[in-house]
């Protein structure tokens, strides 16, 4: 039954099925061998409204919102002339201050293609004007931009813990410690890379006597409302002040007030065009977790979690070999399959084996999330491949050739992450 329930799922998707449809039909399929066996279409619909009719589910279009309005309101800028000022003279310092852009636009957007388009459409004329070759420039863009899925107030955090019921906000507190060692480990590559191959030191002095020249007050001034966004609101959630639902609504009022009456970057005539596109973004992925979790519930009544973890625990008698053996089959699947499908099809079914190991709930929904995350920039399918290559006027492929230093890079830090639990649990004091 549950050779024939994958079968059917895989087969929809290769006839070009969306993938709610395709676990759809994999989730009555029980029933349709079996008649006696509970899980039929009403059964499975029920199960998708009451998977999805809960108050912590409001965070993801509430965050989604906040972070449309945000990058539309300059704010990619004004954080890179921070970052620039403070690294711009000293050796690979302007890669690294595109790295930590997209880290702080990150946890504002809370999207990767997002991300990458925002920060690159700024960022990497200025790198390119600086010498820095476009390949490099392309895929540097790309990895960086997907450290927004990781750094909170992550989306895919809120998704996986939708379908698992884990704590969305201690799984936003964990994410802040390992994104800031995959970003560490890029800016090593970035400093490897320049020292290697050099840089115009004449250029960049020049652009950072350019920053430096708009006064210390001003760029500051311009930039602490985009950098307090992070902090207010993973404050609020780590403090105990406010849950992760009442943050995202309050990032919401906080990105329109500043985008409106301080950037002044946009219109009260805007707002309903972010409105529209908050729901069209959110609707497909609602629709997603709902049959996700109705998937996950007629895979727990078939027995196909405990038969796996049973299968794992008896064959794979260390948790570091079964660590490792995900961690390679979760970066495989993320080639072919975006982060967030993939988050919510195989977390319900790897989470209980993890546990079956002792594993912290948190720290392996945080492997799973990381480890997928590098699938936005791995060929065939790497969504910020295709982002990044127009603004660098470069072939996708060519910058994915080019990505592989930064993905070695990223795969070292999601090794420590997996095997050095504190980096994701030492903030929820565990």
């Amino acid at each position: 039954m549950i050779a024939i329930m994958l079968i059917v799922f895989v087969v929809a998707l290769v006839v070009g099925l969306p993938i709610a449809i395709a676990i759809g039909f994999a989730s009555v399929v029980p029933n349709l061998i079996d008649p006696n066996f509970v899980t039929d279409v009403p059964y499975v619909i029920r199960s998708m409204v009451s998977g999805i009719d809960m108050f912590t589910i409001l965070a993801l279009p509430l965050f989604m919102l906040s972070g449309d309005i945000m990058s539309k309101g300059g704010i990619s800028e004004k954080l890179f002339n921070v970052f620039a000022l403070v690294m711009g003279k000293k050796t690979a310092g302007m890669p690294i201050a595109l790295v930590l852009t997209c880290l702080f636009f990150g946890a504002i957007s809370g999207s990767g293609p997002a991300t990458c388009a925002a920060v690159g459409s700024m960022v990497i004329p200025i790198l390119l004007g600086l010498g820095y070759d476009k390949k490099f420039c392309g895929a540097l863009l790309a990895t960086a931009a997907g450290l927004a899925v990781i750094i909170p107030p992550s989306l895919p955090f809120v998704t996986i813990c939708v379908v698992t019921g884990a704590s969305i906000g201690e799984m936003m507190i964990g994410g802040i410690l390992p994104g800031c060692l995959i970003a560490l480990f890029l800016c090593i590559y970035c400093y490897i890379y320049c020292k290697k191959n050099g840089e115009d030191k004449g250029k960049i002095k020049a652009n950072y006597d350019r920053i430096r020249s708009k006064g210390l007050w001003t760029i500051f001034k311009e930039s602490i409302w985009a950098l307090l966004f992070p902090v207010l609101t993973l404050g609020g959630i780590y403090g105990g002040i406010v849950t992760p639902t009442e943050a995202a609504c309050i990032s919401v009022y906080y990105a329109l007030i500043v985008s409106i009456f301080i950037y002044k970057e946009i219109t009260w005539k805007d707002i309903p065009g972010f409105f529209r596109g908050a729901v069209k973004t959110y609707a497909p992925i609602c629709i997603l977790l709902a049959v996700a979790r109705a998937f996950a519930k007629v895979l727990t009544m078939t027995g196909a979690p405990k038969m796996l973890a049973d299968f794992i625990v008896t064959n794979f008698t260390s948790k570091y070999i079964f660590l490792a053996v995900v961690i390679v089959i979760l970066f495989l699947i993320g080639m072919v399959m975006d982060c967030g499908p993939a988050n919510v099809i195989l977390a319900p079914i790897l989470l209980p084996v993890a546990q079956a190991f002792g594993m912290d709930t948190i720290h392996f929904l945080m492997i799973m999330v990381t480890c997928l995350a590098i699938g936005f920039v791995t060929p065939p399918f790497g969504m910020n491949l295709f982002v990044a290559a127009p603004i660098v006027e470069v072939n996708s492929t060519e910058i994915g050739k080019k990505a592989i230093p930064f993905i070695f890079a990223n795969l070292m830090a999601i090794f420590i992450i997996a095997f050095v639990p504190s980096v994701t649990l030492l903030l929820l004091g565990r």
